[in-house]
């Protein structure tokens, strides 16, 4: 079924950036929430949140809810955090992040390290209101999704398996892997934490978007690694060409890049079908099917 994805982006787009506008103060210690405004507001895709949101709408009735809009928020903050501190010197020593300058070249340092700190903690108060809006359950099961998702059994060991095999080859086995913790568990989350906000979904439907969330992770990596090679900086909003020159083992290295193109069309497939599986009605699943095309058609 298709649908106009931007018409149903821009609500979703404008609540989530309300939602995260609102959740940061600019009034903090020593301009702490500038540079965690910056490092969040005013840029990047969204595509966490836009996955959060459309999956409580396919698992539910159509309407996404109060627990899905702080799901979405949450893993947008912990998306931010990881990027400010994947940048810093320590780690892929970058200078450009969505089109301007990375957090620690605007702020310095120390403040970047302590923006991501705070943006990662925020993420969890986000997910625990103190207003009765989300049930204890639902708060609970979204806080362990992304407390894994996030750190070394998810994203966390993923990027340290990336830091440890700069200039080493990997298998096809063992680069799936690093990418299906480094970039994907935070992508399948999004989508486990979409169903987690619904009250009563089935294990069918859970395991079905279980296996969709994954594909979808994976192909997101497998396309980065093509863009890396096939666009320009301006295009990307980062640095291009930067896995290449610091030896970094992507799936273009290993296949070469019709391989990698090829398979990141056949892991899209995966994750349509995985969404027929749901059982789903498809006029809900639209929106999921047509962020899985924009993810593999997507050119930043």
């Amino acid at each position: 079924m298709s649908m106009d994805l931007r018409a149903w982006m821009q609500p979703h787009l404008e609540r989530v950036e309300q939602a995260l506008a609102a959740c940061i103060a600019a009034e903090s210690p020593a301009q702490l929430g500038q540079a965690m405004r910056y490092a969040v507001l005013d840029g990047g895709k969204r595509l966490r949140p836009l996955l959060v949101l459309a999956t409580a709408e396919a698992a539910g009735d159509g309407e996404s809810s109060q627990a899905a809009l702080n799901a979405a928020c949450a893993i947008e903050l912990i998306h931010a955090y990881s990027l400010v501190h994947d940048d810093m010197p320590c780690m892929d020593n970058d200078v450009l992040r969505r089109g301007k300058p990375t957090v620690h070249v605007q702020f310095g340092q120390a403040q970047a390290l302590l923006a991501g700190d705070a943006l990662q903690t925020l993420a969890f108060e986000i997910l625990t209101p103190s207003q009765a809006s989300v049930s204890a359950p639902v708060q609970a099961d979204c806080v362990a999704l992304l407390a894994r998702a996030s750190g070394y059994q998810g994203m966390a060991g993923g990027q340290a398996i990336d830091l440890a095999s700069v200039g080493q080859s990997l298998s096809e086995a063992q680069l799936r892997q690093m990418h299906r913790l480094k970039t994907g568990a935070l992508l399948l989350c999004s989508v486990q934490m979409g169903a987690a906000c619904v009250p009563g979904v089935s294990l069918q439907v859970q395991t079905a978007l279980k296996r969709f969330g994954e594909a979808l992770g994976l192909a997101f990596q497998v396309v980065d690694d093509v863009l890396d090679v096939t666009a320009d900086s301006a295009t990307l909003g980062k640095t291009a060409g930067k896995d290449e020159a610091a030896d970094k083992p992507t799936y273009v290295a290993l296949m070469g890049l019709d391989a990698a193109k090829a398979y990141a069309d056949s892991l899209a497939a995966q994750a349509m079908q995985a969404l027929t599986e749901t059982g789903l009605p498809e006029a809900r699943l639209a929106a999921l099917r047509a962020l899985t095309a924009m993810v593999v058609e997507r050119n930043n």
